[in-house]
């Protein structure tokens, strides 16, 4: 059986390694970028079973990426975790209003992974 691709976009190296390894971790194929700009181009040829996205850092580039993402016919079907350390009401808006599936804090985004998984993938 052909593992999982998980897109993964981060541009800070602790938690984006320690988010790739545990995606490993759990049998995930792993591609990773730094450029929000590139995220439907990678999707595409990719074909990610999912996204993960750091919100840190280039937050409005990477909300205007999700947001062409929901556009695009051929990615718009794919479930979209962002976490971020920061929890306020405007981000949550912004994501949300962006596509993002489900946001998360920045600490559990690795310790509770096997279950934001399953959360985002379940399919409605």
């Amino acid at each position: 059986m052909t593992q999982p691709l998980a897109l993964v976009l981060y541009e800070r190296l602790l938690p984006g390694s320690q988010l790739v390894n545990r995606l490993q971790d759990l049998n995930y194929r792993v591609h990773t970028l730094t450029d929000a700009s590139s995220l439907v181009e990678s999707a595409e040829q990719a074909k990610p079973l999912l996204v993960v996205a750091d919100l840190e850092g280039a937050r409005d580039k990477a909300l205007a990426a999700f947001t062409r993402l929901k556009q695009n016919p051929t990615t718009r079907h794919l479930p979209i975790i962002a976490f971020s350390s920061e929890d306020t009401p405007e981000l949550k808006a912004a994501a949300l209003s962006a596509g993002v599936t489900l946001l998360v804090g920045e600490a559990a985004i690795v310790t509770h992974l096997p279950q934001i998984l399953e959360q985002a993938l379940q399919v409605e």
